[in-house]
């Protein structure tokens, strides 16, 4: 009599292998997503840096932080930067709106609006002050609190 041995994996050993991976990615797949919009908010507050350096070089030129929106304005998309972040990226991969909420003579308030549709679109808002003042509204409900004037809070 001759005996045959087989080899290989059994059902249940493949959906036993196939329950644990599920689990670990059902685990990993949001703390993925965590790190992704921490880049992207990362990106975001480097772009309001560059914005707020392109204010102090519109400043050095004018005397004045006014007229630095578009068509000379001193509050809404910028004229002297690009209007979304990342700035380096083409606009269709954009995550936020860079906007000047206000600027005079000597100060300027600036804005980073997470984009809808967008894995940053519940992130809140990034804000920069011209007194270096840096803010980030963290839960999301459109105000600035005391604890959330810092970008890493």
């Amino acid at each position: 009599m001759i005996s045959t041995q087989q080899s290989g994996f059994s059902l249940i050993e493949l959906m036993i292998v196939v329950t644990i991976i599920g689990i670990v990615a059902a685990v990993a797949y949001p703390s993925y997503q965590n790190v992704v919009a921490d880049g992207y908010r990362g990106t975001g507050q480097a772009d309001l840096l560059a914005l707020a350096s392109a204010m102090e070089r519109h400043h050095s030129s004018l005397f004045s932080y006014e007229g630095a929106a578009s068509s000379g304005g001193n509050s809404g998309t910028p004229a002297i930067f690009a209007s979304y972040s990342p700035s380096s990226e083409p606009e269709a991969n954009k995550r936020y709106d860079l906007t000047i909420v206000a600027a005079d003579a000597i100060s300027y308030q600036l804005k980073a609006t997470p984009v809808a549709g967008t894995g940053q679109a519940n992130d809140g808002a990034l804000f920069y002050f011209s007194d270096g003042r840096k803010g980030w509204d963290k839960n999301n409900n459109g105000n600035l609190e005391t604890s959330e004037f810092c970008w890493s809070c």
